[in-house]
């Protein structure tokens, strides 16, 4: 039998999920200019095919601001900049336009590769640019005039889902064109924002040079809701000063923007590191940072669907004797009374409440070991006892043989057997010998 990794195929079991959750899904992708240039870029690209071969829709915006650059340098000349806007005046225009179509070719180039022995052999991949976007101009701020630096006024969403249904990705550049036939040098976070909200894509994703937002420790943020990423924009510059990032604050703009009107999620992600997109994709936790509108990580009542991810979450836990071992058939019969915790389709943490009367026991409390020490047990017992408000119950109580502190730092207290329903101490294990806790909701 040949030695197959036992990583790969974890990885691969693991990921089938995620498979089936994005396949026929809308994806914007967020490349700057210099990604194209990164030595990972081919490694992107190979991703990007690989996505599309999953079934994924595609729309790949680049920027083109280091060719942009170049080019200006080669003929002598520069641009001036003003709100961090290129202002693009009659004589650099045409700079623009080559180091835009100079971007756009090499992506085009690099999706159409099929050499065997490659990544990308077989791929087949049909790439389409065109007119989706109109723009305008930005015209006057502050008493400086952008000249051809313009802004999206809208897109073309009927041909550009047409484009997309046919199987292909579509690749735009940061520039556009009004109904007067001119061409504007446009932002491409702008371009990806407005294209990702029209077409109601799925998420956007920003590649990065780093791999997200970083804490006041320089620790990874894992994600950030709406709220906290607005308060992250509002003091990024108060906060860094001459050491902020200008290209990460329009990259997690561009997310927050998109997010708040209405696309679920977008990400943030690095060019610079082999397999950034996959990992964030197809793994739980990913490499970047995400930025979600609504619930990210969903407190709800169990249903029967949710048996196997419970018995996966507890099973750890029953063979170290911490919980009483449920057999399915059980587990099937009560999971009325369990309350879970799901991330992306996973059951992270549960708990049960068992109803006698005006009391009711707390039971079967699990976090999966990963997500620990991150709230999310507290989070769940808060939901439990609000449902347990709502049926009028006064009193909870628990019995545990390992977790008595964790316990006691919720609000329960130390209680003996007498305390428990009559029904309830009948069923009272003298072998595991558990502790009695106790909780008022009055």
């Amino acid at each position: 039998m040949p030695n197959i990794s036992q990583d790969y195929v974890k990885w691969f079991r693991h990921s089938s999920p995620y498979i089936n959750k994005h396949r026929g899904r809308t994806f914007v992708l967020m490349l700057p200019g210099e990604g194209i240039k990164h030595p990972n870029f081919h490694n992107i690209i190979h991703d990007v095919a690989l996505l599309s071969s999953l079934g994924v829709r595609l729309v790949l915006v680049h920027g083109a601001r280091p060719q942009i650059d170049e080019r200006l340098q080669v003929a002598d000349t520069y641009s001036n900049f003003h709100k961090n806007l290129r202002i693009t005046d009659s004589e650099s225009l045409s700079l623009v336009i080559q180091a835009i179509g100079e971007a756009r070719t090499t992506v085009e180039a690099a999706l159409s590769t099929g050499l065997p022995n490659s990544p990308m052999h077989g791929a087949d991949m049909q790439v389409i640019s065109g007119n989706f976007v109109v723009a305008m101009p930005y015209g006057v701020i502050e008493g400086i005039d952008l000249q051809h630096t313009g802004k999206v006024r809208r897109i073309n969403t009927r041909a550009l889902h047409t484009a997309l249904d046919s199987g292909a990705v579509v690749l735009l550049s940061p520039c556009g064109y009004s109904p007067t036939g001119e061409v504007f040098n446009l932002s491409f976070s702008d371009v990806a924002t407005h294209v990702a909200i029209a077409i109601k894509a799925d998420k956007l994703l920003a590649f990065i040079e780093g791999d997200g937002v970083l804490d006041d420790d320089s620790h990874l943020i894992r994600q950030l809701s709406l709220q906290e990423c607005k308060h992250y924009l509002e003091t990024y510059y108060e906060k860094l000063g001459e050491h902020a990032n200008p290209d990460l604050q329009q990259a997690v703009s561009a997310c927050y923007l998109s997010c708040l009107q209405g696309v679920p999620r977008a990400q943030l992600v690095s060019y610079t590191t082999d397999g950034a997109l996959l990992t964030e994709l197809f793994t739980r936790d990913g490499l970047g940072t995400m930025i979600y509108s609504g619930h990210y990580e969903q407190l709800r009542s169990a249903t029967i669907d949710d048996v196997g991810g419970i018995l996966e979450l507890i099973r750890p836990l029953e063979e170290e004797g911490i919980l009483v071992r449920r057999s399915r058939e059980v587990l099937e019969t009560e999971i009325s009374k369990f309350h879970v915790m799901e991330k992306d389709g996973a059951i992270i943490a549960c708990a049960a409440l068992y109803p006698y009367g005006d009391t009711a026991e707390l039971s079967c409390v699990a976090t999966h070991p990963d997500y620990r020490k991150g709230g999310r047990a507290a989070l769940l017992l808060q939901q439990v006892e609000h449902q347990a408000r709502k049926q009028k119950i006064k009193q909870l109580f628990l019995l545990t043989t390992q977790t008595a502190h964790w316990f006691i730092e919720q609000g329960f207290m130390q209680g003996k057997l007498d305390d428990l329903p009559v029904q309830r101490q009948l069923l009272y294990n003298y072998q595991r010998n558990s502790k009695i806790f106790i909780k008022s909701l009055v």
